[in-house]
Parts: C-alpha cells; sequence; structure tokens
C-alpha cells in the first residue's frame, strides 16, 4: 500500500479547498456527483496534506517512532485476536511509517499467514503475496521490498498504512488510488485497519466517490472507529 512520489517539502493552504457541503458527497447526499473543478481543488489540498504531515512523520525522534510502533502493534494484536489459519496483510515500512515488522513475525510464529502488498502496473489493483519473515525480498515500485516468490492470496485482514486519517476513519494515502481501487476490485472485503500516528489525525479528507473508509484506525494512543450510522 505504501509508495508515492511525494517530495518533503511541507505545503499550507489559507483554507481548506471548499466548504464541507459542496466537497463531502456523502454530507450533500450527492454521491455520485462532484464538480470537477471542486475534485481539483480537493486533490490539490490534500497533496499540500500530504506533504505536510509526511513531513512532520520524519521529523519524529526514531526512538519515539519506535515506541509508537510498538504499541500500535500491541492495539493491533488485540484487535486481531487469535491469528491461526488467519491471512494478514501489513506492509515494509516507507517513509517514516510505523514499522510492524516484528508484529509479522509474531504472527507467522503463532499459526497465522501473512502477506505484502506488490504493484503490479499503475491504475490497477494491488496484489497480495504471501510471505514470511526470512523469505526473500526484491526490490518493487519505490524501491520498496516486496516478496520475491510466493503465491497470490485474499487476506483476511488488511493493515493499511496512512499519511492522514479523519473521525470517519477516512484514509489519506499517497495519492495513487491504490488502496481503494484494491478494495472495490476484491471478490470479498476483508477487515480493513488503517494505522498511523496520532499526529496524522485532520478533521476530513474531504472524502471523494471513491474513497472507502477503513472499518478502524489504530494509533499509538488506541483506536478510532467510524461514528455510528
Amino acid at each position: 500500500m505504501s509508495g508515492g512520489n511525494d517530495d518533503h517539502t511541507p505545503a499550507t493552504y489559507a483554507s481548506p479547498p471548499c466548504l464541507m457541503h459542496e466537497l463531502d458527497p456523502d454530507f450533500a447526499g450527492l454521491v455520485h456527483t462532484v464538480d470537477p473543478r471542486q475534485h481539483e481543488d480537493v486533490m490539490r489540498w490534500r497533496k499540500g496534506e500530504r506533504q505536510r504531515l509526511i513531513a512532520d512523520r520524519l521529523a519524529l525522534d526514531v526512538s519515539l517512532r519506535s515506541e509508537y510502533s510498538r504499541r500500535i502493534a500491541a492495539h493491533l494484536r488485540e484487535i486481531v485476536g487469535n491469528v491461526r489459519d488467519v491471512t494478514v496483510s501489513a506492509y515494509w515500512p516507507f517513509r517514516g511509517e510505523p514499522d510492524l515488522r516484528d508484529l509479522m513475525a509474531t504472527i507467522s510464529a503463532d499459526g497465522g499467514r501473512c502477506a505484502l502488498p506488490v504493484v503490479v502496473e499503475r491504475h490497477r489493483p494491488l496484489v497480495f503475496r504471501q510471505w514470511s519473515p526470512g523469505r526473500p525480498l526484491v526490490r518493487g515500485v519505490w524501491n520498496i521490498p516486496v516478496p520475491a516468490e510466493g503465491a497470490e492470496i485474499i487476506p483476511d485482514v488488511v493493515i493499511a498504512p496512512v499519511v492522514g486519517f479523519d473521525p470517519r476513519c477516512y484514509r489519506l494515502g499517497y495519492g495513487g488510488g491504490f488502496f481503494d481501487r484494491t478494495l472495490a476490485a476484491l471478490p470479498a472485503r476483508p477487515r480493513v485497519l488503517g494505522v498511523g500516528y496520532s499526529g496524522a489525525a485532520i478533521p476530513t479528507i474531504y472524502p471523494q466517490p471513491h474513497d472507502i473508509a477503513m472499518d478502524l484506525i489504530v494509533t499509538e494512543d488506541g483506536v478510532t472507529s467510524p461514528p455510528a450510522t
């Protein structure tokens, strides 16, 4: 899920792109109707937020990121529960993301199966390839390690890193659209857990019709659930 070509230069805007009722299709009841200019405003705003949030994440002390990762992993272990015969897709840490490699080792040791996402082509869904610690990796897109071999599998649980997230559990990613495209294409929806640091919280990502909310967001401080509907 990780990946992107963002630089590290934070960008700011004087105000959000537009009024919430003009941008949030759920708020307006316009699930499939988005004005093209408003959509461009949202994408421009997201780019600035993405740069700012990645810069903030990279500025965290390495030891603090390690502690946050440990706490996030502990929350995830409790949420996922018994992993025997369960397939969990995680990710290889990229640009200061929470490092869950120890969690993947624990899942494998406890009888679960691990997978890593692989970009096979732009504008196409990701595939999930089975992997366990110690098995060979190769450099994939954006030089992120991916399994050199392994069967393509459909995970029961997907752990997805977030650049930002909002109270409704919408995820701000790297802008490639891989994650939403992948969820839409899977024959059955897995349980989807977004992970990031609490500092990645923002009031809204201004969700668009293609955005798919996470089931939960997990940070070092705990778990965010979407509001009841």
